[in-house]
């Protein structure tokens, strides 16, 4: 074939641009085979693994088991399929191809609950971009704290070791803060974790006393701040948003045409009395008005924090209205507080009769010490059983959820662990758990850091485990 100059030039160039782009193609190659070689594996790099669904009836056989609503079964079994609790009892028919493990001298829990945290929606608090438990202003009902939720958090890896599978998942700030949401603490996103989107509504009662801010007391830096508003003010502005939300209500249900508000639509369930109003209130000025408060609005009213509750304990007993305590670890706040306040303030309710739930405090940080929280309660006269349903059945049921965590029942969600001995035990380990079936990847960062830095320590010292 014969060709001429500028075709000779044309097809040379083009072979050159064919063999530059194979070296390229090759160079790619070489970087990809080498990151395959020296990437740490997944389980290195995000330290826990989501798992599958269930895919096999699984009998747990041989363990003492806690149901915690129908006493203790000794060397029981339980049976789960789909996610879901088929048998609980000492005789139980394990059905044929199920997958048997021997779990003989350990004992099964129901996973425990903690009504109230931030894990999933705060990771470092020093950094605010880790952060999305507040909103602006003083109103968002319609906050969801689900949509925050990151399924990556590595708090939800370390909460799940402690014990604790399901979290109230709370936002922060205002008057009415959002909805709790409940998250079952595995999944790849937010969406798969979510067990219920608004679970409760949150209310911040004002503060009748509140702390003078600012330097040197009066005259301080920070005190020209303008007037703020008086506790009858604030509650007053609390009173006024309830009842524009049941006025539109009250619109919507007669077909009225009204302009949609996101605000006041997220308010109708707990108006309704489908989900729980729970009201922040530690002194017992605002346990009282809020108690007050919420029986004039029909509302299912829970309390949070109840630092004073033992001193309207008569009420809350007589309105049943149960109390979710905040910490039982927590030093004395005020002067005439023995050291022993806060440890015994659950043990002090029971006395007295009160129902009561107890949670690690807000941070994500504390969701992991739930289990210490109750135990704490118990070495300052709480019965361990009440100590348990605290962290399980009690704090299922004031957020709606006993239908399916916080008990060992059939048809409730295979939410559970295995044990050495008690949770609320500092000297039990958790050696597997649970959620809806799933048969968890147990590391956490604090699991990884710690064999992390002890082969370290066997490098140097030359130590033989």
């Amino acid at each position: 074939m014969i060709t001429t100059t500028s075709e000779r030039h044309i097809m040379t160039s083009g072979r050159t641009r064919l063999r530059a782009v194979a070296r390229s193609i090759t160079a790619i190659g070489a970087v990809l085979a080498l990151a395959v070689v020296v990437a740490p594996s997944p389980s290195a790099a995000q330290v826990r693994m989501t798992v599958p669904t269930q895919s096999e009836p699984i009998a747990l056989r041989g363990a003492t088991i806690h149901t915690v609503t129908n006493g203790v079964i000794e060397n029981g079994t339980i049976v789960f399929d789909n996610g879901v609790i088929t048998a609980v009892g000492a005789d139980v028919t394990i059905p044929s191809g199920a997958r048997v493990i021997d779990v003989s001298g350990k004992h099964i829990y129901p996973g425990m609950v903690d009504a109230y945290t931030t894990v999933g929606i705060s990771e470092i608090g020093a950094v605010d971009m880790s952060n999305d438990v507040r909103e602006v202003g003083d109103f968002n009902p319609n906050i969801r704290a689900e949509l925050g939720v990151n399924a990556e958090s590595r708090h939800i890896g370390t909460s799940r070791s402690a014990g604790v599978l399901t979290a109230l998942t709370t936002p922060a700030g205002g008057l009415i803060s959002g909805m709790s949401s409940a998250m079952a603490l595995e999944g790849w996103t937010w969406e798969e974790m979510s067990l219920e989107g608004a679970a409760a509504l949150n209310v911040n009662w004002p503060d009748p006393n509140p702390r003078r801010r600012g330097f040197g007391g009066f005259g301080g830096f920070g005190q020209n701040q303008g007037e703020r508003p008086t506790y009858a003010e604030r509650v007053q502005q609390l009173k006024d948003f309830f009842a524009e939300a049941r006025a539109y209500r009250d619109a919507v249900e007669a077909g009225e045409e009204v302009l949609t508000d996101s605000r006041y639509d997220a308010m109708i369930p707990a108006l309704n009395g489908d989900i729980p109003v729970v009201v922040a209130a530690n002194g017992i000025a605002q346990i009282n008005d809020a108690i007050t408060w919420a029986t004039a609005e029909g509302l299912r009213l829970v309390i949070r924090g109840g630092n004073d509750a033992i001193h309207v304990a008569d009420r809350l007993v007589a309105e049943q209205i149960p109390v979710i305590l905040t910490s039982t670890m927590a030093a004395p706040g005020r002067a005439h507080e023995g050291y022993d306040g806060a440890y015994r303030r659950a043990a002090d309710l029971y006395e007295a009769g009160v129902k009561f739930a107890i949670s690690g405090g807000s941070g994500a940080l504390y969701t992991d010490r739930l289990g210490y929280e109750a135990g704490v309660a118990v070495a300052f006269g709480l019965p361990e059983e009440e100590a348990v349903k605290a962290v399980t059945i009690n704090a299922a049921e004031f957020m709606g959820l006993d239908d399916r965590v916080g008990s060992l029942e059939p048809g409730k969600q295979a939410t559970l662990l295995i044990t050495t001995g008690t949770p609320i035990d500092m000297t039990s380990n958790i050696e597997q758990a649970y959620i809806q079936g799933r048969e968890l990847d147990m590391n956490d960062i604090q699991k990884h850091f710690f064999e992390k830095y002890m082969i370290k320590i066997q490098q140097r010292l030359r130590i033989v485990m």
